[in-house]
């Protein structure tokens, strides 16, 4: 078995299951600020470790610049002291990407976590240069977030190793579902925590050194993410692999009709949690979909359901 504590660069150790929170809204598309510090609560009582709004889960890039101050408020008023928060803050620019990253801070959030910027290209030196920026504004640890499906911009392995040298990056988050770039960026840099970025690699990316997952199935069964870590944390590799083969059939369940986001407040609905609407052009599952995640989720005989 793998060595997966968080990195000695990591004063949080992050570890463990950290569920990507939604952002919860009413019938007319406005941010439930209640609603959203409600499931933050949801996840960290079903045994989260902790807590990321403002992910891809959050919608964090349909909300406006004080919606995001507010949601990370609400977070941090009802878990701050519990579990790590750890905020989303990223924008496309540096400028906005820093102004929210002093507001996280000021308001106790207990770390940051910045996606590399989307939609412009990005270099070498203009990755260096946007987290470098960042990290001297605040004093909490900054978490890497690499999602490029999402960004158009992949982090490359140096581009990585230079990053690291910054003295407040903690980790980094990957969503790349690249299992050689994510063994080898942990090996080339074992001072950082690493925490897998999809549902799909849970127990792989223990296997190959990362101290925790960030998981969308998490938003709606906490319970079964943090099972499967706890399993392989024990050093039961047997049931740990057997629930990621469960965490697969819900992630599937979720995708039943296309949309994985879709799934997951429309699931949460299933659990008597109502985050609310998606805000458009995102939408909630139509019936027959949600009729089918339905079917297929009560064969799993999943807590809580």
């Amino acid at each position: 078995m793998s060595h997966h504590d968080p990195g000695a660069a990591d004063p949080l150790s992050l570890h463990g299951v950290v569920p990507p929170t939604v952002t919860a809204f009413d019938a007319d598309e406005s941010v439930d600020y209640e609603g959203t510090a409600a499931h933050a609560r949801f996840v960290v009582d079903r045994g989260a470790h902790g807590v990321f709004p403002l992910g891809t889960n959050g919608e964090f890039p349909l909300l406006s610049g004080t919606e995001r101050d507010r949601v990370v408020e609400a977070v941090v008023d009802e878990i701050g002291g519990e579990v790590p928060v750890i905020a989303g803050v990223g924008a496309p620019s540096t400028y906005r990407t820093v102004a929210h990253a002093e507001h996280a801070e000021s308001v106790d959030a207990d770390g940051i976590v910045v996606v590399t910027p989307y939609y412009y290209p990005l270099d070498h030196e203009g990755a260096i240069e946007h987290y470098r920026r960042v990290a001297e504004a605040v004093s909490v640890p900054v978490y890497i977030y690499h999602i490029p499906s999402k960004t158009g911009n992949e982090l490359s392995l140096e581009t990585l190793s230079a990053l690291a040298e910054i003295d407040t990056i903690a980790g980094v988050k990957d969503s790349s579902k690249d299992v050689p770039w994510l063994a080898q960026a942990i090996d080339a840099n074992p001072d950082l925590t690493f925490l897998a970025g999809s549902d799909s690699l849970v127990f792989t990316g223990l296997e190959v050194g990362c101290s925790g997952a960030v998981s969308a199935v998490a938003n709606v069964f906490p319970e079964l993410v943090v099972d499967c870590y706890e399993a392989y944390d024990a050093g039961d590799e047997d049931r740990a692999r057997e629930l990621q083969s469960t965490i697969f059939q819900v992630r599937n369940a979720l995708k039943t009709g296309g949309a994985y986001m879709s799934g997951v407040k429309t699931a949460l609905r299933m659990r008597d949690f109502d985050a609310g609407p998606l805000r458009s052009p995102l939408r909630l599952k139509d019936d027959g979909s949600a009729q089918e995640m339905r079917e297929q989720l009560e064969e799993l005989d999943l807590a809580g359901l």
